[in-house]
């Protein structure tokens, strides 16, 4: 349990974790990865509590469900590809994951809703009770390309965007 400043009680939200996925070496995919990094160099140490997971995940795949186990809420950030602006975030429940168009998903082949999916299937109780994906719209994804400026821009607003998600599930509601 967690108190408030009044000595009210309310139910500890469990284990949080922020999970940057993508490949470092090919360009935009990276978002998920420098994003996560941006937000631990911004706000990580002005957290007051402990159950606030981090990692960095290159190429998961479904190895991505081992990473999840344990958690309460997860929050992945993830470079995604629907033909939008380089840089344009989306930010998608778990729900959301299967309406977002079938060209899109991971900028890495196989997917994170494809994962979360398979996931349902067979470990539906070992799965988050809450899952936010905050995607990158990725540009350039060629071997050996930096990030590209429009997704580096993008960056801030998705370390705001995971402290904000971070924030409320710590906040008494």
């Amino acid at each position: 349990m967690m108190k408030s400043k009044d000595d009210a009680r309310w139910p500890d939200p469990g284990i949080i974790k922020i999970i940057g996925i993508g490949q470092s070496l090919r360009g935009d995919d990276a978002a998920g990865l420098e994003a996560v990094r941006m937000w631990q160099k911004t706000y990580q140490g002005k957290l007051t509590r402990s159950t606030v997971q981090v990692e960095l995940a290159e190429l998961p795949g479904v190895g991505l469900l081992n990473l999840l186990d344990g958690s309460q809420c997860a929050i992945l950030v993830d470079a995604v590809r629907s033909g939008a602006r380089p840089g344009t975030i989306y930010v998608l429940g778990e729900n959301q994951l299967d309406a977002f168009p079938q060209a899109s998903g991971s900028a890495h082949g196989w997917g994170v809703a494809e994962t979360l999916s398979l996931g349902k299937q067979l470990m539906p109780s070992a799965m988050p009770e809450k899952l936010i994906l905050i995607g990158i719209e990725a540009g350039q994804i060629q071997l050996g390309d930096a990030l590209s400026t429009e997704v580096r821009s993008a960056l801030p607003e998705a370390a705001r965007l995971i402290e904000q998600y971070v924030l409320d599930e710590t906040a008494p509601g």
